[in-house]
C-alpha cells in the first residue's frame, strides 16, 4: 500500500478506454493488464475490452514478462487490477510474479492493489466471467471438508477424514449430523450444482481432486475443459453446475496451478460456473494462505467480498512476517505461502456471504481528517477465539478494516496500545486474543486523503 506517492516511467503502451453508457467506474480506479501477444488475439482482446467497458478501466499492455507493466501500475496506482492471460501464460511463475510486483507499487511491504487473474479454457469462458455484473450473495454452501455452517444461511459438508460423516444446515436451523454415503462423488456433484460457494481440501494435482483424505473415495477430474466425477465403481458422473459461484480450494495442493489446457482450474471456471477461485499453485504444507480464506470470508459473513478476504489474508501474512511476531518455524511457511496462492476472476466483482451475526462488529467513521475504528465484542470472552479450527494455521487473524480512500501522514490519536498498523488504505489490528466483553476497542487517527 502506498505510504508516499511515487511516479514511474511508463515503459509500456497504455490506452484509456472510455466508459460506455453502462460502464460503472470503481472508486480508486481499475486497470486491465494484458500481454501484447494476447491482445493481438481478437477473442482474448474482447475479454480485456469487456472488463474495461464494465469498470471504465485503463488497458495496459506489455511485452514479455508481466513485470514490465509495473511502471505504469505505479503511475496509475489502481484500486483493482485484473491480469488477462491465456492458459499458456498463467502458470505458477506468472502468479508468483504478480504477487511480488503488486507489492512493489510503493515502498511498504503490503500488496498495493486488489488483483485477480482472468483466464479460461477458451476466451469465451473468460469473457463470460468478464461480463458478470450482478453481485453474488452466498446463501448455499457445499464443501468436501468441515466448514463453519453456523455462520452460513444453509449448506452441507462431507468429511474428508471420516467416512459417512455429513453435516447439514437448513435456513433458520442449527447444523445437524446425518449419515452420508461412503462414496460422496455423486453427492458432491449434486451439491455443487446448487451451491453458491464450494470449498475443498485433501489430496489433489493439477488434473484431479481426490475426495477422501483419510479414506478411499472417488475423484473429480477434467477432460477437454470439463469437470466430471469418477466414483469408486469407475462410473463417470456428469457435472452440470452453470450458475455463478465461487470456489475455495483451501487445502488442496496444486488446484490453482494452470499447467496447461487440461488444468482443473480451467475446468472449474468452464463448466462448473466458478467466477472466482482461490487455490494453491504448488504443494501445500503450511496452510496460512489457503485456510485463512475461511477465517476472513466464511467466518465473518458479509463483511468482505471474496477479493477483499483474499487481500485481507495476504495483508495478515505479510504483517506477520514484517512484525517479527512469527516463530522461527513459521517464518519458512509464511514465506513459502506468500507467493503461491492464486486468485482467479474479476477482483471488483462482488461475491459476499449472506449477512449473519459475527463474533465482533467493526465500524469506521471519518470526518475532517479524523478516522475512528470501533470494534465491539459480540461473543463475550470468546469474541476473539477461533470460530473453527479445521485445517491448518486457523484462527488468530488480525482485525482488518479497509479504508474508503488512500491516506498519508498518519497520526495515531487513540488506541496505540492495540498496536494498530495504518497503511494507506487499510487498518490492521493484531488479534487481542483475550477479550474484555465490556470494552469497545477503539483506534482513532488523523490522516490526509491522497486520492
Amino acid at each position: 500500500m502506498r505510504l508516499t506517492r511515487r511516479l514511474g516511467l511508463a515503459l509500456i503502451f497504455a490506452t484509456s478506454v472510455l466508459a460506455s453508457a453502462r460502464a460503472e467506474g470503481v472508486a480508486g480506479g481499475y486497470a486491465v493488464v494484458i500481454s501484447k501477444a494476447t491482445q493481438n488475439d481478437q477473442a482474448w482482446a474482447a475479454v480485456a475490452t469487456a472488463l474495461a467497458e464494465k469498470h471504465a478501466a485503463e488497458v495496459i499492455t506489455y511485452d514479455g514478462d508481466v513485470a514490465a507493466s509495473l511502471p505504469r501500475l505505479k503511475d496509475r496506482f489502481p484500486r483493482f487490477t485484473c491480469f488477462v492471460a491465456r492458459p499458456e501464460e498463467a502458470d505458477k511463475e506468472f502468479v508468483a510474479r504478480i504477487h511480488r510486483m503488486t507489492r512493489q507499487l510503493d515502498a511498504d511491504p503490503y500488496t498495493d492493489t486488489s488483483w485477480g487473474i482472468l483466464t479460461g479454457y477458451t476466451p469465451e469462458a473468460a469473457l463470460r466471467i468478464a461480463k458478470l455484473r450482478e453481485p453474488l450473495t452466498i446463501r448455499n454452501v457445499a464443501a468436501g471438508t468441515e466448514v463453519a455452517l453456523e455462520m452460513c444461511e444453509q449448506g452441507r459438508w462431507y468429511s474428508e477424514v471420516k467416512p459417512n460423516q455429513l453435516v447439514v444446515k437448513e435456513p433458520g436451523a442449527e447444523p445437524r449430523q446425518e449419515q452420508g454415503p461412503a462414496d460422496t462423488t455423486q453427492a458432491l456433484a449434486d451439491a455443487l450444482a446448487k451451491a453458491d460457494l464450494f470449498v475443498t481440501s485433501g489430496h489433489a494435482t493439477e488434473h484431479d481432486w481426490q475426495i477422501g483424505y483419510g479414506y478411499k473415495n472417488g475423484t473429480f477430474r477434467c477432460k477437454d475443459g470439463k469437470l466430471y466425477g469418477l466414483d469408486l465403481q469407475k462410473k463417470e458422473i456428469t457435472i452440470d453446475a452453470p450458475t455463478p459461484k465461487v470456489y475455495l480450494a483451501v487445502g488442496n495442493c496444486l488446484m490453482g496451478h494452470v499447467d496447461g489446457k487440461n488444468a482443473m482450474a480451467l475446468a472449474w471456471m468452464n463448466n462448473a460456473g466458478v467466477a472466482q477461485m482461490v487455490g494453491y499453485t504448488d504443494l501445500t504444507w503450511f496452510g496460512y494462505g489457503g485456510w485463512g480464506q475461511l477465517d476472513y470470508f466464511v467466518e465473518q459473513p458479509g463483511r468482505y467480498t471474496l477479493a477483499e478476504a483474499f487481500l485481507a489474508n495476504d495483508h495478515a501474512m505479510v504483517e506477520r512476517l514484517r512484525s517479527g511476531a512469527a516463530k522461527r518455524g513459521d517464518i519458512r511457511g509464511l514465506e513459502y505461502d506468500r507467493d503461491i496462492v492464486a486468485f482467479y476472476g474479476d477482483p471488483a466483482w462482488e461475491a459476499r456471504m449472506a449477512e449473519h451475526p459475527k463474533a465482533w462488529d467493526q465500524s469506521l467513521t471519518h470526518s475532517d481528517g479524523l478516522y475512528t475504528l470501533d470494534i465491539i465484542p459480540r461473543r463475550g470472552e470468546s469474541t476473539f477465539k477461533p470460530i473453527n479450527t479445521n485445517g491448518s494455521q486457523r484462527g488468530g487473524r488480525p482485525i482488518l478494516q479497509f479504508l474508503p480512500h488512500r491516506v498519508e501522514a498518519v497520526e495515531i490519536v487513540e488506541g496505540s496500545d492495540l498496536k494498530p498498523v495504518v497503511a494507506d488504505d487499510f487498518v490492521l489490528v493484531p488479534n487481542p486474543g483475550v477479550c474484555d466483553p465490556n470494552q469497545v476497542y477503539r483506534i482513532s487517527f488523523r490522516a490526509k486523503n491522497i486520492d
